[in-house]
């Protein structure tokens, strides 16, 4: 194993070309230069440099040392310095895990501010972990989960981040525009369009239709909140959707289903008090985001 300071020693000669000036900016004495050259000779059968005159001309040996010693230094300072980031909570990766198809556009808001602070921090974003998120935080696979349906267990945290209701949107036309709220029977002439959800995971079922023994006519499911809207607006469909989502989109409208149905956005994390600086901000900038 070759060591790093007579690289270093080596390094600093070529820059300042003589042993003294090299040992004053390695803070070494020129006999621990010295000594610290020989022993590295002695160990490897090798001389560094031979002198003429008063100059000293590197050898092969001493020569192929010192372009190692400019490829590995630098290295290995920056990553002096990564590790510094580290300790400090300067650098790192957030990993987050959606279980909520509607707050893509609500992340975004929360994305590009955190990446202009955290420049050395990474961050992934999946929706892979759809309802697999808890197991998926519990295994370290993500950091954060963005759930609208927290599951306490030991060893996780869960910080509110906005509250909001779950409406019926339906066409600007259609009958059931004219009412403030929705009937269970309400929905059994009708195609109820989703998120590619399990039924016993849409509050729409487990709180409104199931309780009340309804169904709808038809339920159909698509992958986009964008798709969902425009069957909605072409009467084709009614959904079950998010208040915000709704803000001034044309042509749909919005009323509540039964008593409403209340929910919040939570960010699951793993408990612990050593949460890093830029999760800690991670967090503060979600909550702070509007939605």
């Amino acid at each position: 194993m070759i060591d790093i300071q007579p690289l270093a020693i080596l390094r600093e000669v070529e820059r300042s070309g003589n042993l003294t000036l090299a040992a004053d900016r390695l803070f070494l004495t020129q006999s621990a230069v010295s000594h610290a050259v020989k022993r590295f000779e002695e160990r490897h059968g090798v001389t560094l440099w031979e002198r003429e005159g008063r100059r000293l001309r590197l050898t092969a040996a001493g020569e192929y040392l010192l372009a190692l010693a400019n490829r590995v230094l630098p290295q290995l300072e920056h990553g002096a310095t990564v590790i510094e980031d580290y300790a400090r909570g300067r650098r790192g990766a957030v990993r987050v895990g959606m279980e909520c198809h509607p707050c893509q556009d609500w992340l975004m808001r929360v994305v590009d501010p955190f990446l202009a602070a955290w420049p050395d921090v990474d961050l992934d974003v999946t929706s892979a972990f759809q309802f697999g998120g808890l197991a998926a935080l519990l295994g370290h696979e993500i950091d954060v989960l963005v759930t609208p349906d927290p599951i306490e267990r030991p060893g996780l945290t869960y910080v509110p981040v906005f509250d909001y209701e779950l409406v019926l949107a339906v066409a600007r036309d259609h009958p059931l525009a004219e009412k403030s709220s929705a009937a269970p029977s309400d929905l059994t002439a009708e195609t109820l369009v989703s998120y590619p959800i399990a039924r016993e995971r849409l509050d729409i079922y487990s709180q409104f239709l199931v309780p009340a023994g309804a169904l709808p006519r038809r339920h159909r499911t698509v992958e986009t909140t964008d798709l969902m809207l425009r069957l909605v607006a072409s009467g084709r469909a009614v959904s079950a959707t998010p208040d915000w989502l709704l803000r001034d989109v044309a042509g749909v409208s919005a009323l509540r289903i039964g008593d409403g149905i209340r929910k919040s956005i939570h960010l699951g994390l793993r408990s612990g008090p050593d949460w890093p600086a830029y999760l800690r901000n991670f967090v503060d900038m979600a909550r702070a985001a509007e939605i």
